[in-house]
């Protein structure tokens, strides 16, 4: 079965706690759970990772990337600084869509800027936990 990997960063953990207002109710595991179906209705895996360290989210990437055709990012504050995370991007080279819950070109100006943005095929900003459908569906629809 054909395999797209959803990456979370950090303080993603902390959904459906976390300043609520901005992303919502729905906790980590609920969003995992809901996309896996919508992946495995479209028949694919989903194979969920999250983790609040910067190596531990490499690590990730690089064992699971040979044999995924597409992965979903929400890198958090590593967005906006992380060279190693983009330079893991450009080296797996599979599809990757960068995702955001809220917009974060609404928000503080250092949130304006995504170093990972240039390296994904899209990103998505501001439409809450759906962006995390509409990437799917985007990748399901553009498989190789």
């Amino acid at each position: 079965m054909p395999r797209i990997l959803l990456v979370n960063g950090p303080n993603l953990n902390l959904l459906g706690r976390r300043q609520p207002e901005i992303y919502g109710t729905t906790t980590l595991s609920e969003l995992e759970g809901n996309l896996s179906r919508s992946a495995a209705d479209a028949g694919y895996e989903l194979v969920s990772f999250q983790s609040n360290h910067e190596g531990e989210i490499l690590d990730f990437i690089h064992k699971e990337a040979a044999s995924a055709q597409g992965m979903i990012i929400n890198p958090g504050a590593y967005a906006h600084h992380s060279v190693a995370i983009r330079d893991a991007i450009v080296a797996i080279g599979v599809k990757t869509i960068e995702v955001h819950i809220s917009n974060v070109y609404a928000r503080e100006e250092f949130r304006h800027r995504s170093l990972l943005a240039p390296v994904c095929v899209g990103q998505i900003s501001g439409l809450g936990l759906d962006g995390y459908e509409a990437a799917l569906k985007w990748l399901v629809d553009n498989a190789e």
